[in-house]
């Protein structure tokens, strides 16, 4: 240990020591650390990839870390009481040495336990899912608007390696792959649960098909039924607030874009035997879904995180096997998935981006500096996920036979 690791650690308060001996282990990488008194202490090699910076401005958010992990995180970063100039790559390395961090990756017992009850209160009941969109979606369209591409598309786009390609075009790539792989002709009824701003929809509808759109979401339902209108596909789109356990008749095939992961591992029965029920006979789901790896999933399951948190309320991510199993016992098997997480990674990378550039215009809209900081880090939580591949975005296409 050198002096002035040692110095920093004799001065600093106990949970600040101990956050500073665990940065110890870092083997991967390195880490730049800013301490209140400005001293700077590089922890792992400071010639190794990827490298990082951490300014801690008070001490009381090391205490916060070591006590609820990735959650005391957000409410240290969301309390201004530590920075990085590169958010992502903070994230992205300690997602690299998260069995050496592991006490500041997932917290102590108590604060888990704490949270995962909190997060087991709100279930995805069908007042309990209005509730818990109403937190996320309802926040306001002219938020939304800021940093979303003209289709108002909050899902992940497909570049297929085009990272130059316009979000827009790459989100209208995605639409298009789901109406392809569906095999969708003009004439087709499509049921689409979570019909979100209406970006699918449209899209479909332009091409003659059927698309019947449900949203739990009154602002979304608002925008969505006003493109619709604007566009002149009333005849082809009907959009309408209702739960998706709710609906009746039958498609040709059903569509979710990013739905699942709101759904609640209790309800993914109920979820699958709907869209089972709801299928013709030989009718086909692509249902688009993040994921998370399977053998992280035991422990994130008996858990909590950050985005469960703050972010979405009863929100719940499969891995692809408990997808596919879950499906399965339905009648719907899936025949094919596709995965592109990098793109995900990508997409994010453009919010962020035009999420910094309307920062202003956040603020006028009457967003507090601890809301600006908790959906900046939303966003380069995610991003780092996806790009060291802790979470994946998945196209499942299902077959009721």
């Amino acid at each position: 240990m050198n002096r002035t690791l040692s110095t920093a650690i004799q001065t600093a308060p106990p949970s600040a020591r101990l956050f500073l001996t665990l940065l110890g282990r870092i083997s991967q990488g390195h880490l730049e650390l800013i301490t209140p008194d400005h001293t700077r202490m590089v922890f792992g090699d400071a010639h190794a990839n990827p490298g990082a910076t951490l300014e801690i401005h008070d001490w009381r958010a090391c205490a916060c870390i070591l006590r609820a992990g990735d959650i005391g995180l957000g409410e240290a970063w969301g309390a201004g009481w530590i920075d990085s100039p590169d958010l992502v790559a903070l994230l992205r390395l300690a997602l690299r040495n998260e069995a050496a961090l592991e006490p500041a990756v997932f917290g102590g017992v108590l604060a888990r336990c704490w949270y995962r009850v909190r997060h087991w209160l709100r279930p995805n009941t069908r007042n309990g899912s209005r509730r818990n969109i109403h937190s996320h979606y309802d926040i306001g369209n002219d938020f939304y608007r800021l940093w979303l591409d003209r289709s108002w598309t909050y899902s992940a786009a497909i570049f297929d390696g085009d990272y130059g390609l316009p979000l827009e075009q790459a989100q209208s790539r995605k639409y298009q792959r789901v109406i392809n792989t569906l095999g969708l002709r003009a004439g087709d009824r499509v049921l689409e649960i979570g019909c979100g701003w209406g970006g699918f929809a449209e899209h479909a509808a332009r091409q003659g098909i059927h698309v019947h759109g449900l949203t739990i979401s009154p602002a979304q339902l608002q925008v969505a039924q006003q493109r619709i209108a604007a566009a002149g596909l009333g005849a082809l789109a009907q959009l309408e607030l209702r739960d998706y356990r709710d609906i009746r008749g039958s498609y040709d095939a059903a569509v979710s874009i990013e739905m699942f992961e709101a759904v609640g591992e209790r309800y993914w029965p109920q979820y699958f035997d709907t869209v089972q029920a709801r299928l013709k006979a030989g009718g086909k789901a692509l249902v688009q879904s993040i994921t998370i790896g399977e053998r992280h999933f035991p422990r994130y399951r008996s858990s909590t995180d950050f985005i469960q948190q703050y972010i979405f309320p009863g929100g719940m991510l499969p891995s692809v096997e408990r997808f596919e199993r879950s499906a399965a016992r339905a009648g719907l098997h899936s025949e094919e998935h596709y995965a592109f997480g990098p793109d995900y990674a990508e997409t994010l990378r453009r919010w962020r981006s035009a999420y910094h550039a309307a920062r202003a215009q956040v603020t006028a809209q009457g967003f507090d500096a601890h809301f600006m900081r908790i959906w900046d880090l939303y966003f380069a939580y995610c991003e780092a996920a996806f790009d060291e591949g802790r979470t994946d975005v998945v196209q499942f296409l299902l077959h009721k036979r």
